[in-house]
């Protein structure tokens, strides 16, 4: 098999790889420390029931957006910068692409910041000494590739289900129990329940519209999809519901700012556990982080005559340097500018990939592209201010769709499709 990454062209059926393989890609990718913290936080606000449908249903939006995406994906090969040339332009895809591409380094230097107090807070690192470390060995992770991304979701996955198993066993020995969990009220955050729906769906708002460049490497469309659906709803449901049993058996040390944090438990119970947890630690943030790097070399390399490698290295040593910095704290604002302004741009490539599924003419910019994204987007960013009960994610997302559908059926082809052609994709 090649160790190209086309970051240009389609992937080849030569170099497609297994539903495994492709499956344990995206399955590693949510099952992490992050989303045990928002699953806490969820269900301290929410209670077990109500917070328990509040992450299924965000769940299963996230599938249909994201999984949909996939089928495209798997069907043609094609990463998102392809897919974004299609539907916005091949001058036009590189304000969205350098957009995502960037926002998910973000995710990355999360990541590499949560590393660092993380292993401050359990073992008393240096903070910046371990974000470093942390940092180096993500970018290493990435420089490997897809093949990379698979390992460590293989890995990955089952260590985040053995140490979970292993916190909430603790957190059990402390007097509590599932069956008066599952019975907890909640009520001590101020999330509602539409907000806790479009924090699960902001978390992979913008991973998810790049799905394609993990999703490319199925065999097919089927494939692409059954890939996304081991994470949404199966992989990410249950990391928040683990954060949530957490914070239900009272286990959470401080349940309104860490949420569902478990590593806390895992402290104090002989060397073996202690240095499970610092490979955990590593492994499991490694994975999301590594995951976010990949999109993002990925993007600037579609927009550019540059490689993935030497881009990841780049884009990895300034993510650090950020993380660094303390910026990647504010994740609550990262959040909300992810569900307002990221779903309209899933729905343009999905109703653009429908309407000229054919074949189409990628010309130099499409306005009506622009025009639902941003659209799709002002209508979310007014439904989170002036709706607070509403999901913005799915309010931009339907609005782009109809926008972008409504003009490209109602005008002449000759009027839809901009003049200046530069290429000719087929379908």
């Amino acid at each position: 098999m090649s160790n190209h990454e086309y970051e240009h062209e389609p992937v080849p059926a030569r170099d497609r790889r297994g539903l495994l393989s492709v499956a344990a890609v995206w399955a590693g990718f949510p099952m992490c420390l992050g989303n045990a913290v928002f699953g806490g936080l969820i269900v301290y606000s929410q209670g077990m029931g109500r917070g328990l449908a509040a992450i299924v249903l965000g769940n299963l939006l996230l599938f249909g957006y994201i999984g949909t995406l996939s089928w495209i994906g798997g069907q043609t090969g094609r990463n998102f910068s392809l897919q974004a040339r299609r539907a916005f332009g091949d001058r036009g895809r590189a304000a969205v692409v350098g957009f995502l591409a960037t926002v998910v380094i973000g995710w990355f230097s999360y990541q590499v910041g949560l590393t660092g107090t993380t292993l401050e807070g359990m073992y008393g690192w240096n903070p910046l000494w371990g974000g470093l470390i942390g940092g180096a060995f993500f970018v290493l992770l990435t420089l490997a590739g897809i093949r990379a991304l698979s390992v460590i979701g293989l890995i990955g996955t089952p260590l985040f289900l053995i140490m979970a198993g292993l916190a909430l066993y603790y957190g059990l020995g402390q007097g509590h129990s599932l069956s008066s969990a599952f019975g907890y009220q909640g009520g001590g955050g101020p999330l509602g329940f539409w907000a806790c729906v479009s924090i699960v769906v902001g978390g992979f708002a913008d991973s998810g519209t790049m799905t394609a460049d993990f999703t490319r490497w199925a065999r097919d469309g089927r494939a692409g999809v059954l890939a996304a659906a081991s994470a949404f709803p199966f992989a990410n449901s249950i990391a928040f519901l683990i954060g949530g049993l957490v914070v239900a058996i009272g286990g959470a040390s401080d349940p309104a700012d860490n949420g569902g944090a478990f590593l806390g438990l895992l402290a104090g119970h002989g060397a073996l556990v202690t240095g499970l947890s610092v490979l955990f630690v590593f492994a499991n943030l490694g994975s999301v982080a590594a995951h976010c790097l990949y999109n993002g070399a990925v993007g600037w390399a579609g927009i550019t005559p540059l490689r993935m490698r030497p881009l990841a290295v780049a884009l990895g040593a300034i993510g650090t340097v950020v993380a660094l910095t303390g910026v990647w704290a504010h994740i609550t604002n990262w959040l909300v500018l992810l569900g307002v302004v990221v779903p309209p741009i899933g729905a343009v490539l999905i109703v653009d990939y429908v309407l000229t599924r054919r074949g189409a003419v990628s010309a130099a910019v499409r306005p009506i592209a622009f025009a639902a994204w941003g659209i799709g987007a002002l209508a979310a960013g007014i439904a989170h201010y002036r709706l607070p009960g509403s999901v913005d994610a799915v309010i931009g997302f339907a609005t782009a769709a109809a926008v972008q559908t409504g003009i490209t059926v109602a005008l002449p082809r000759r009027v839809s499709e901009p003049a200046v052609a530069v290429a000719t994709v087929s379908g």
